[in-house]
């Protein structure tokens, strides 16, 4: 064996023996205790992190969010460097093995898990490098939390943040970032100046809109297919103090998206998003949840932001601004506590075409109980706020996000049960005009992700054999079989 593992061998299991190759016929690890005693196999790359087969590492990567999907991958890469991540995706193209990045694990649907292959869980890859008046870079696995925190320390914050801050850069990226400012400054991809990417033949590139852009523009919501992002330079903006939240109440659906609609079109508010609530009748009613900055002496004209809404009721209360960015850490503390956060999550996430979605959120409540304590959200976005090809939502002015953010009592069968209903609520969806945004438990088959991507499929394709042509890559998304 011409090359050893890295300065941090990392011990398999409790026989603390190292992983020194790989075994191409049996498709596991050869470690230094199998060696000992004759074992051949490929040696592993020299590496600056730690390629592990620790059994906890192994379930924790085989596992998300959704606690759905299972697929066991045979190693976790931790790396220290965007160079093992290159040294990894080619020893992965010389032999057969399948690659995945895996941040906070929080997808629904076993997008980021690669059964008998290698998981990199980007956690490792985690250092803010530098914070500036207009920009933030930073790697892969540095949350979004963690970037809050550092730019508003000094009165910077990202344009456009997620609700739940605990996700990594990374993730989010690959898929979108959709947020309550994304009505004005589109999603979290759409606010990216440059990418380190390490592709599907191993070559670490740096792209922009300005070098190699098509790289760049493949990446932002790629879903991992073509490249693995491990660096990013963010856009900045000046954060003021505080947020004035606005709920409206309203009882007609109609009425509600009428209003949505129109605070979509004049973007009044720094924040737009809204919510379907049980009404405590047997029913459902609605809820614009709106923000606006502020610093004093500054305030916001309640007047001039409400002007010309129909709502039934609502209330109004000014937060911190972070606070108001950390509002659901206290819940999601709880629900960790009580071990909920654990169980099942069946999400369904769509995006539907303004003209469709009173009509479809009627239909799609038909099947959740008036008295569910799962969050649903239903809010507008402008489509023309969006700058990326591959982010795919309907072909309207307008669009809605709607998800259904379930949690499935972990009985066997349930989960199963939901996710094929969310399958039937997308085939109504798609019907009229409706996509599926790809943190979902939706199942989907190359067919379904050629619909998707519509006049963009023959682009989809062709960057596959450009970037990633032995199909090493994130095959959890099942787009390229």
């Amino acid at each position: 064996m011409s090359e050893r593992i890295g300065r941090r061998a990392i011990l398999a299991g409790s026989a603390a023996a190292a992983v020194v190759a790989f075994d191409p016929i049996g498709r596991s690890w050869v470690t230094t205790a199998h060696a000992s005693c004759g074992a051949g196999g490929i040696s592993i790359p020299n590496l600056d992190g730690e390629l592990t087969v620790d059994p906890a590492a192994i379930a924790e990567a085989a596992d998300d969010f959704g606690h759905i999907i299972s697929r066991t991958p045979i190693a976790v890469l931790r790396p220290a460097s965007a160079k093992d991540i290159r040294k990894m995706v080619k020893y992965a193209n010389d032999h057969g093995l399948k690659v995945a990045m895996r941040g906070q694990g929080h997808s629904t649907q076993g997008q980021a898990q690669v059964q008998g292959g290698v998981v990199i869980d980007s956690r490792t890859l985690n250092v803010i490098h530098s914070i500036t008046n207009k920009r933030a870079v930073v790697d892969a696995g540095v949350t979004w939390s963690a970037l809050v925190a550092a730019s508003i320390a000094d009165g910077r914050t990202p344009p456009v943040l997620t609700d739940y801050l605990d996700l990594s850069v990374g993730g989010t990226l690959s898929v979108g970032g959709v947020g309550g400012a994304t009505n004005r400054k589109g999603v979290q991809l759409d606010n990216v100046i440059e990418l380190d990417v390490v592709t599907g033949k191993g070559k670490l590139v740096t792209c922009s809109k300005t070098k190699k852009r098509d790289l760049f523009e493949a990446v932002l919501g790629g879903l991992g297919q073509y490249g693995i992002i491990v660096k990013a330079t963010l856009r900045l903006e000046a954060a003021k103090e505080s947020a004035r939240i606005y709920r409206l109440i309203y009882a007609d659906v109609d009425q509600y998206v009428a209003d949505q609609v129109t605070l979509a079109d004049d973007e009044r508010f720094d924040y737009l998003e809204g919510q379907v609530q049980p009404n405590g009748l047997g029913g459902f009613q609605y809820m614009i949840e709106a923000a606006a900055w502020f610093s004093d002496p500054n305030l916001p004209d309640d007047d001039d932001l409400l002007d010309g809404l129909s709502f039934d009721s609502s209330t109004v209360e000014d937060q911190p601004y972070e606070q108001w960015l950390r509002r659901l850490e206290p819940t999601i503390a709880f629900l960790k506590l009580i071990g909920i956060w654990g169980f099942p999550h069946p999400w369904l996430d769509l995006f539907l075409p303004a003209s469709e979605a009173a009509s479809f959120v009627g239909t799609a409540l038909t099947t959740v109980a008036t008295d569910t304590q799962d969050p649903i959200l239903f809010y507008p976005f402008k489509r023309s706020k969006l700058t990326r090809p591959l982010f795919r939502v309907p072909e309207e002015d307008v669009v809605f996000l709607f998800d259904i953010l379930r949690t499935a009592p972990p009985i066997p069968g349930v989960p199963e049960a939901l996710v094929d209903l969310n399958r039937s609520l997308y085939d109504i969806a798609a019907a009229v005009g409706g996509t599926r945004y790809p943190i979902s438990s939706i199942p989907f088959d190359p067919s379904d992700w050629e619909q998707h991507y519509g006049d963009e499929w023959e682009n989809v394709i062709e960057l596959k054999c450009e970037y990633d042509p032995n199909n090493v890559l994130t095959p959890g998304q099942n787009i390229f079989p």
